[in-house]
């Protein structure tokens, strides 16, 4: 890897693409400190403290949302749109047929439908995060201009990260959108170890348990190197060709599947529907929108609800965790079947000539890699499971601080830390064989 970077450095064109995503991120953490006007920080901060939703966004914003910059949704309404085109890229034939047949006018239209999805779900989540931070006192002008101008300010930091992680792919190297979430996770590591030693200096440090848990974080971030470029190979046979009077052999190949192909998305979408509908119930506490006659005529009940949720469905109970193992689960599977198209699979072996050695082509072929994919999704489902919930356990194991979504955080940085690796490596191998074909 590091003879990798060093020849990548030494190639003008991989320096200035690394150079740009540098400048890029400089502008991130630029954002990061240009604040909304007119805020309580007091009241902020206990706000923060209090919502487990806004920890889930705070996460994926580098501290944007803790500092309540412009940029403090992140890059989060974005990646709900992609996922959301994804799946009704499936669902719908029209979007199905213009990503498949449709070639870079497709692939532009979609990229369009989008950007404009984004708008849409940038401009809901602005909107309830103001009206909340309004009935809360956050802001110090309630007035419905205030809260007009929070939501364009909110909404204009999305659509500049959506912009500058366009441009990082284009530009840079590797993906842009996850390139912004691993800077921004990378970024609010040093204050989480600076709140781990504070911890272990108030409450005593443990350091039998702390040693414990760096093992135990050494052998995630290995075990998700293995899961992350684990691969299934499947032998295929290309049958022989007859080309005018030559016969030409067979060649040997075989179709890579991956251990796991949902990624971080499962988990990102297990919180997200997780503490969804417990910050949405907070919204409607009577201690911060209305004390004497409630929100829109809700009964007082409403506010005993969302305590029992923050009591019995906290993040560090069993409840929650065995429930979020099992969405964790349930939405690997999803998403594996829907980014791994076996029929496709099927057919392009069957029309290219090639099969797969004791199976016959067509329904056959499509039926055996549909077993096969059902056998490492439930591997790469239950690990994820395991890792989701790591942290809980980690916390009432070994009473250490622990970081906020650690193992999921790990998983996105070690992922994206691949994949960037992976495509300078391919950005050198194609450099090297420019060169010997000129030779």
């Amino acid at each position: 890897m590091l003879d990798n970077l060093r020849a990548a450095i030494l190639v003008p064109d991989i320096r200035k693409r690394i150079l740009f995503l540098m400048l890029a991120f400089a502008g991130f953490v630029f954002m990061i400190h240009v604040q909304l006007p007119g805020v309580d920080e007091a009241k902020w901060q206990g706000l923060l403290r209090n919502g487990s939703f806004y920890q889930f966004l705070g996460f994926l914003s580098g501290g944007a949302l803790q500092k309540l910059s412009i940029i403090a949704m992140g890059i989060t309404p974005y990646i709900n749109a992609s996922i959301i085109m994804q799946l009704m890229t499936v669902v719908l034939p029209q979007l199905e047929d213009l990503a498949k047949k449709g070639g870079e006018e497709g692939r532009k239209k979609i990229s369009q439908y989008t950007r404009w999805l984004t708008i849409i779900l940038a401009i809901v989540q602005a909107t309830t995060m103001s009206i909340n931070m309004s009935r809360a006192g956050v802001f110090y002008d309630s007035s419905a201009w205030f809260i007009a101008y929070a939501v364009v300010a909110f909404v204009s930091g999305t659509l500049f990260l959506m912009w500058l992680g366009e441009q990082m792919t284009d530009k840079g190297i590797g993906n842009g959108v996850s390139l912004i979430i691993f800077i921004g996770i990378v970024l609010r590591y040093p204050t989480y170890v600076g709140q781990t030693i504070q911890a272990g200096q108030k409450d005593g440090l443990n350091v039998l348990g702390l040693i414990l848990f760096l093992a135990i974080s050494l052998f995630t971030i290995i075990s998700i190197i293995f899961m992350y470029q684990g691969q299934r190979r499947i032998p295929v046979q290309q049958a022989r060709r007859v080309v005018g009077r030559k016969m030409f052999a067979g060649r040997s190949s075989y179709i890579p599947l991956r251990l796991n192909n949902s990624g971080v998305i499962s988990i990102i979408f297990a919180i997200s529907i997780l503490l969804l509908p417990q910050q949405a119930l907070s919204w409607f506490q009577h201690s911060q929108i209305a004390p004497t006659y409630g929100f829109l005529g809700l009964p007082s009940n409403t506010t005993a609800l969302s305590l029992a949720l923050q009591t019995y469905f906290s993040p560090n109970s069993f409840l929650y965790n065995f429930a979020y193992f099992i969405l964790v689960v349930i939405f690997t599977f999803f998403y594996s079947s829907i980014v791994v198209n076996v029929k496709d699979i099927a057919d392009n072996l069957k029309k290219s000539g090639s099969f797969i050695p004791g199976i016959r082509p067509g329904i056959p072929t499509e039926e055996y890699i549909k077993r096969i994919l059902l056998r490492i999704t439930t591997v790469a489902a239950i690990y994820l499971g395991l890792l989701a919930v790591l942290p809980s356990i980690l916390q009432k194991g070994l009473a250490v601080t622990t970081f906020y979504l650690g193992s999921t955080s790990l998983l996105i940085v070690v992922g994206v830390a691949l994949d960037t690796m992976t495509q300078i490596e391919a950005r050198l191998a194609m450099r090297d064989y420019k060169g010997f074909i000129k030779r």
